[in-house]
């Protein structure tokens, strides 16, 4: 049995469970995150207001924490939006209540930083990717990544978190 298939039940156990609907905003830019969810079901993006225009930079699914880590940690406003995609199942708990966990089980504070480790490299990669891949090159490692993404995610949600137009993106897709 891995770790997370021991811990995680253990970590959810005093979880509240929330249901949210389709376009909701459960963390909203400028107010302060009081929640770390855990998606049990759907999937949402996080996005912040450029000059009134979307900017997407991440999508969460199934299994993934949830919250404005900067807001939740340090009690300060958050710098963008997570949106429900689709209707999702949660579960939810406060911080305080999480670190209560975390301190009297070890393996919780390990699973806990392992997902933090993973979540870095990912904002790493994704970094590193902006920097150096085309939109072509970043849309295919999206997609093999991730390749419900096309089935679950509108198109000008993925071409705001690539960087380009709804209508470069059609152009890429039609050269597969």
């Amino acid at each position: 049995m891995k770790l997370d298939e021991k811990i995680l039940p253990i970590i959810l156990r005093n979880f509240s469970e929330e249901n949210f609907g389709a376009k909701e905003i459960i963390i909203e830019e400028g107010k302060i995150a009081r929640k770390l969810y855990y998606i049990k079901k759907g999937v949402t993006r996080a996005w912040l207001n450029n000059d009134g225009k979307e900017i997407t930079f991440q999508f969460m699914f199934e299994g993934s924490f949830i919250s404005s880590w900067e807001s939740l940690f340090y009690n300060s406003p958050s710098l963008y939006n997570i949106e429900t995609i689709e209707p999702i199942d949660v579960y939810s708990t406060s911080l305080e209540e999480f670190r209560q966990k975390m301190d009297h089980d070890p393996d919780i504070k390990e699973f806990y930083y392992a997902s933090l480790e993973k979540r870095l490299l990912e904002y790493q990669k994704l970094f590193i990717s902006r920097i150096k891949d085309t939109a072509e090159q970043r849309y295919h490692d999206l997609f093999s990544q991730f390749p419900e993404i096309i089935r679950r995610i509108p198109q000008h949600y993925i071409a705001s978190y690539l960087g380009i137009t709804s209508v470069s993106l059609s152009r890429i897709r039609s050269r597969k």
